[in-house]
């Protein structure tokens, strides 16, 4: 059994407890046992689950994972602080706001023999899994993503390519490697609105953009349209929900990994992906300050 902390009492950090607290029945998720949370809040017990302090958390034998849903911005600190401790890691995404910590962290958690495992639920949805089977095979013209949504405070979330990976970890995961060509931001500060938009060539020199768009009441919604040569994708597939909620698909995986249960294929490959999505989201931060600083 791998004894557990849960570090952050978000929405995922609350999602994480309940499921290690009611794991799925013969998976690999039954072989972590909950044995507290750490949260800056004084709340005492969730669900039978006990408060726990961070240096108690660190120093326990008895704990050897550690579940951060803190917010991005305190990301790459905890994970040090926990692959430190010689205790493995699963982080809700952006696992660092740059590039070159992520690398780093990853570094550690090699040299240090622990798994490093980084939450991207996006790629379990049955929306995402459909699209997925639909793009196979098929030659792309060119294409464009579309996300719009809520509000971030960026001190917290980071820079919009940042906080909104998940839809670079599509267009990355659906279309192979990608080449930054440009990248821009449109802010209207007094109104809390935001535009990045970002444009890239796949390997085979095909255009696709990237639209992250927040203000306050915009509605969460992907847009996509991607052309084929064999015709246009202007809708994502419907598709019914999973028995099984995303967190708890993620945590089997993670769980997965500590049994020594995924190929060296497919970590190796997992982790080319996270880590270049998070070397183009720094490319893309870098194009939108560099023309910001000539427009001003």
């Amino acid at each position: 059994m791998f004894g557990t902390v849960v570090v952050g009492l978000g929405i995922a950090g609350l999602a994480r407890i309940r499921d290690l607290m009611n794991p799925m029945p013969s998976s690999p998720s039954e072989q972590l046992k909950l044995f507290g949370f750490v949260s800056r809040r004084n709340l005492g017990k969730i669900n039978e689950a006990k408060q726990i302090s961070l240096e108690d958390a660190l120093r326990s034998k008895d704990i050897h994972v550690a579940f951060i849903s803190t917010e991005n911005i305190s990301h790459e600190e905890t994970i040090r602080t926990f692959l430190e401790a010689g205790k493995h890691v699963l982080v809700e995404y952006p696992m660092a706001l740059s590039a070159k910590a992520a690398h780093e962290l990853w570094e550690m958690a090699e040299q240090k023999d622990k798994v490093l495992h980084v939450e991207h639920i996006e790629l379990l949805t049955e929306e995402y899994k459909q699209l997925k089977k639909e793009v196979a095979g098929k030659d792309l013209v060119k294409g464009t993503l579309h996300f719009t949504g809520s509000v971030l405070d960026e001190k917290q979330a980071g820079f919009p390519a940042f906080s909104g990976i998940a839809r670079l970890t599509w267009l990355v995961d659906l279309f192979g490697d990608l080449t930054v060509t440009s990248a821009t931001r449109e802010e209207q500060k007094e109104k809390n609105y935001s535009k990045m938009t970002a444009h890239f060539q796949t390997a085979n020199k095909k255009p696709l953009t990237w639209i992250e768009e927040r203000g306050p009441g915009m509605r969460r919604e992907k847009k996509i349209n991607f052309c084929f040569t064999s015709g246009c994708l202007e809708d994502l597939p419907q598709a019914p929900r999973s028995a099984v909620g995303l967190f708890m698909q993620d945590q089997n995986l993670f769980a997965k990994k500590l049994l020594g249960q995924v190929s060296k294929e497919e970590l190796a490959a997992e982790k080319w992906r996270i880590l270049r999505c998070l070397d183009l989201a720094e490319e893309i931060q870098q194009h939108c300050e560099r023309t910001e600083r000539i427009g001003s």
